[in-house]
């Protein structure tokens, strides 16, 4: 298999579920690896198996995310690959939805992704390389009751990744929207034992991310759809 070709990754919303497993495959690539989150005590047990770089950061802070992109060149240089996992949810009838909540969501998983896509860009369109990895879910592509807020937040994800594929494709930076169909399995939610793998793996997820970023410029992927094989869609 040829060379892994990016150094350095920069995962935003890190936490215990897919970015952490994407970060341990980076990290056993060679990669050097950057985690940011709000709250940072539930890496540390992340960051003493792969030795990551944390930084508490708040996604949809304007201040907060400029420092980031700064901390982390300063750390483990500028990141070739950025990968944006955060988001938050506000569930409730949309007659009763608290509009404060909404916005508070909105600001994560919309405004926060143009952040961090901002940022990743600057650093990355005068090196002519790059890859920008974003987050979706079931929600991207469909909206569900009592969940208008996360709807609209990945919707608008979506459409900046479509946004920022077609700009910055021909300018070497690989873009890619990953659609994650399913509940991901995790300690606290396994899979019964009469259905097998209902639930996505976070490894196998993380899988999928790596392959992304080995394409070839000449077959890149913009969207990737994983699901569990019994999962209706």
């Amino acid at each position: 298999m040829s060379e892994f070709p990016y150094r350095t990754a920069l995962i935003i919303g890190a936490g215990t579920g897919i970015s952490a497993s994407v970060a341990r495959q980076l990290a056993g690539l060679g990669v050097k690896v950057a985690l940011a989150a709000r709250s940072t005590a539930k890496l540390k047990q992340l960051d003493d198996e792969i030795g990551a770089k944390v930084f508490s950061a708040d996604a949809s802070d304007r201040a907060s995310v400029e420092a980031l992109f700064r901390d982390v060149d300063a750390t483990i240089g500028e990141p070739d690959v950025v990968v944006f996992n955060a988001s938050a949810r506000a569930p409730g009838p949309v007659a009763e939805i608290d509009p404060v909540a909404v916005e508070k969501a909105l600001a994560i998983s919309a405004y926060g992704g143009f952040l961090a896509v901002h940022h990743a860009a600057r650093r990355m369109v005068k090196h002519g390389k790059g890859a920008i990895l974003l987050t979706g879910a079931s929600a991207s592509v469909k909206g569900f009751p009592r969940s208008s807020a996360f709807a609209m937040g990945k919707f608008a994800l979506r459409g900046l990744a479509q946004s920022a594929a077609r700009e910055l494709g021909p300018m070497g930076i690989h873009v890619a929207h990953f659609v994650i169909d399913g509940a991901v399995r995790s300690a606290s939610r396994s899979d019964p034992q009469d259905n097998p793998d209902s639930t996505l793996s976070a490894d196998a997820i993380a899988q999928t991310y790596i392959d992304i970023l080995r394409q070839h410029r000449s077959a890149w992927s913009f969207e990737v759809e994983v699901r569990p094989w019994v999962e209706k869609f």
